[in-house]
């Protein structure tokens, strides 16, 4: 039985969904959608809930490369008829900016509630709990209806989303049937996973998943046979031989003589799990080729130190990507925080990794032997681990590779200064050029070129900070209307800067607070004493002295402190203590000013 994404409209059940053929039922009525290209429409919002899509993006979903010289009006009476049709799911449609927006509540749309069940899961999962993931993982799965808008297959956008929304439903389905494995329902995963692996072939993750179950279900010869038939397969239609985790699945089950019984727990093969790639990532050429050659060859830990915004973690991402080859035991990118910005306790970060090593059978609570199994089985493997935002060396430790040849990027806000051996290196403010270039990729190009002073005049006051200039550039690209101009009119006050770079979720000043919070008291009246400095300018020992009313010596401990923890940045090369100058990052800065202007 499927269940239901719904919310109470007026009393009334409301669904909308894309998870299978297009439907919005008010209750257990089924509203009629009308023609084709109106539902082109529709379905086309319908994937971009919650945001504007331009007119333009709306035009290809319904008429590809061919729209008529009408296009426009027709979207318009498309729209107004869907308006009427929604009527009674309430005021849905938005016309804003460049295109049209269709409002929803997470429960209302079936793909919305799928992903949130599944970052809930994936959040059990991390904290030790798969139990409670596998629950929520099938949750997710029974709101699937699909395949996805079937009727709407001629046209090439919707035909794309609906292949990213199986995609996601697939890689949710292996992850739901790789717990329940966990929790020992090996035969309830051999008959789930069935019908998927009909359709899907040659996903090698989930014939992974088929010859666990059938080896843990007593079906031994059964699970040998489907390693026989991929690799046949793959040889036949692709020309390509299984994948040396397949492989080694398969010998593992060849080594076991046990085929009288169930299969004791056997770790599944461990998966690269890697984000995607910033597609606004810009320039850093340098800095890129420090990280790449610091990782290859492995054996490395590499800490990369920027404060908030800098872009520490696009950079960290970036490399990871360009490192595939250099670890076939994979690369896996593990964040150290909540979303909040709370640090993550070691057990639960040891338990994420020893899931992902197969090693779900360790216990998570003592962190120093989940460490230590964690390490052991890291040796024999040549792995790349992405470890965002690291609070302190502590919090590393059990983490990081010992001896083998695995490599590690770890980013942070601070210098890690008591982790040994490690490489370091800050991640300064973009140049104005690679600002602009990434302004034109989020806003385009031409719009930069029409009013190049202005564009400057934006990256600059977002002080050439990634994070600044996205937060600009998304919100530049939704009010298409706004003249560049005059938005960096806007941008000119400092003291307004961070109440204009908020932008849907992505709102600065809520991580340059995080950041602050963590700095401790200490620190934090350090920087209200520095926050009188000239934005984004340098000082001496001696100017820090004055304004923070201390001597010379005192004054240097604390910035030395400060240094330390990421919260001022010393310079490059080698220069005398009383001689260098020193800055408060940008947008560290800001907030400090903030801060003291406040607390006047």
């Amino acid at each position: 039985m499927r269940e239901a994404a719904e919310i109470e409209h007026a009393g009334t059940r409301v669904q909308f969904c894309v998870l299978g053929p297009l439907t919005v039922r008010v209750g257990d009525h089924a509203l009629p959608l009308g023609p084709l290209k109106q539902r082109a429409v529709l379905a086309t919002l319908l994937c971009a809930p919650n945001r504007f899509v331009p007119v333009d993006e709306l035009t290809e979903a319904v008429w590809a490369d061919e729209p008529p010289r009408t296009a426009r009006k027709n979207l318009q009476v498309y729209i107004s008829a869907l308006r009427r049709t929604l009527a009674p799911t309430g005021d849905r449609l938005v016309h804003g900016p460049g295109g049209y927006l269709i409002r929803l509540a997470e429960p209302e749309l079936d793909s919305l509630a799928f992903q949130a069940l599944a970052r809930s899961a994936r959040q059990a999962a991390a904290d030790g709990s798969p139990e409670a993931a596998s629950a929520l993982l099938d949750r997710a799965r029974r709101l699937w209806h699909g395949p996805p808008l079937p009727e709407l297959r001629c046209s090439e956008p919707l035909q794309t989303h609906a292949g990213q929304l199986t995609n996601r439903y697939l890689s949710v389905s292996e992850d739901w049937a790789e717990a329940a494995l966990r929790t020992g329902r090996a035969q309830e995963v051999v008959e789930a996973v069935g019908e998927l692996v009909d359709a899907h072939p040659f996903r090698e993750r989930l014939r992974a998943i088929q010859m666990t179950a059938l080896h843990r279900a007593g079906r031994r010869t059964e699970a040998l046979a489907v390693f026989d038939d991929v690799r046949q397969g793959l040889s036949r239609e692709l020309g390509l031989s299984p994948s040396p985790v397949l492989r080694a699945l398969h010998q593992s089950i060849l080594d076991d003589e046990d085929a009288g019984a169930p299969a004791p727990a056997r770790p599944l093969p461990a998966l690269t799990a890697l984000p995607d790639d910033a597609p606004d990532f810009e320039g850093r050429s340098e800095l890129l080729s420090e990280v790449l050659s610091q990782a290859v060859g492995g054996g490395s830990v590499t800490v990369v130190v920027g404060s908030a915004g800098s872009g520490k973690t696009a950079l960290a991402l970036h490399a990871a990507h360009r490192l595939g080859d250099e670890f076939p035991g994979g690369r896996i990118f593990v964040r150290l925080r909540t979303t909040d910005g709370t640090v993550r306790p070691a057990a639960s970060v040891l338990c994420e990794l020893l899931a992902h090593a197969g090693l779900q059978d360790v216990a998570c609570e003592d962190a120093e032997q989940a460490g230590a199994h964690w390490r052991r089985w890291l040796a024999e493997r040549r792995l790349l681990l992405v470890l965002d935002d690291a609070a302190d060396e502590a919090h590393l430790r059990p983490i990081l590779p010992g001896t083998g040849r695995s490599a590690a990027i770890v980013t942070s806000r601070g210098l890690l200064a008591g982790l040994a051996p490690a490489h370091r290196l800050q991640v300064p403010p973009m140049t104005v050029g690679e600002a602009l270039d990434m302004l034109g990729r989020l806003i385009g190009v031409g719009r930069v070129l029409c009013d190049r002073a202005a564009a400057e005049r934006i990256v600059t006051a977002c002080g050439l900070l990634p994070l600044a200039v996205r937060a600009a550039g998304l919100k530049l690209a939704v009010l298409r209307h706004l003249p560049l101009a005059e938005y960096a009119d806007r941008l000119t006050d400092p003291r307004e800067l961070l109440d204009e770079l908020v932008v849907g979720d992505l709102r600065v000043r809520s991580r340059v607070a995080a950041e602050w919070e963590e700095l401790g008291e200490r620190k934090r009246s350090v920087l209200l004493g520095l926050a009188s400095m000239p934005l984004a300018g340098r000082f001496t020992v001696d100017a820090a002295a004055a304004a923070l009313g201390y001597g010379s010596d005192r004054a240097l401990r604390e910035l030395e402190l400060m240094i330390e923890a990421g919260a001022v940045v010393s310079p490059a090369g080698e220069v005398t203590a009383h001689a260098a100058e020193y800055c408060v990052p940008y947008l560290t800065h800001l907030y400090a000013r903030e801060v003291a202007c406040r607390t006047v």
